[in-house]
């Protein structure tokens, strides 16, 4: 079974992050609201564009999305 995007994210997760993913995955950790079980590109970037106040560029997400996708295709 394909793992959800937030999960993925999560392994990002570091408490001095200094990189925009890890930053990415501690405030989406910190989002109550996050869609934790998505696995839908179009999902989360709608729920992002609207809510993802946290995300400094769109593109943060575009590159967290293709390392997941690389993550999922190797299984």
């Amino acid at each position: 079974m394909r793992k959800s995007f937030y999960h993925f994210l999560l392994k990002y997760r570091h408490p001095a992050a200094n990189d925009p993913i890890s930053k990415f995955a501690n405030d989406a950790y910190l989002d109550h609201s996050f869609p934790k079980q998505a696995d839908d590109y179009h999902q989360l970037t709608n729920y992002l564009e609207l809510n993802g106040h946290y995300l400094e560029s769109m593109s943060i997400f575009d590159e967290a999305w293709q390392l997941y996708i690389h993550s999922e295709s190797n299984i």
